[in-house]
């Protein structure tokens, strides 16, 4: 049975067990959206991702790119590869530096 998160994401279409999911689990949800590019996937059930953001200096007029990384849980319903684009959402913390789960996948 699937929980509704108040996202309007597309809930997954496997069942898992995690705890931490917040479909399936009892991880809840709050705070920030983070939506980016995921650049590493070697740990287990635990994502990093990138999110570019045009920054303005109005002292030179000018623009500059800067890039956030975080590290997000991937619950064992969801399929995530290296280079995917995922949303992923603020919760407790799980561990020291993963605060954030993906709730979706974006094709």
């Amino acid at each position: 049975m699937t929980q509704n998160i108040g996202l309007d994401v597309k809930p997954p279409t496997k069942e898992c067990d995690d705890v931490h999911c917040p479909f399936h689990g009892r991880l809840s949800i709050r705070g920030k959206l983070f939506d980016g590019k995921v650049t590493g996937d070697k740990a287990k059930q635990t994502i990093t991702l990138e999110k570019e953001a045009h920054v303005y200096f109005s002292k030179f007029k000018r623009y500059a790119r800067s890039t956030n990384t975080i590290h997000a849980h991937v619950p064992e319903c969801m399929e995530v590869t290296l280079g995917n684009h995922v949303l992923t959402a603020e919760c407790r913390p799980i561990s020291k530096s993963v605060s954030y789960v993906v709730v979706e996948v974006k094709e």
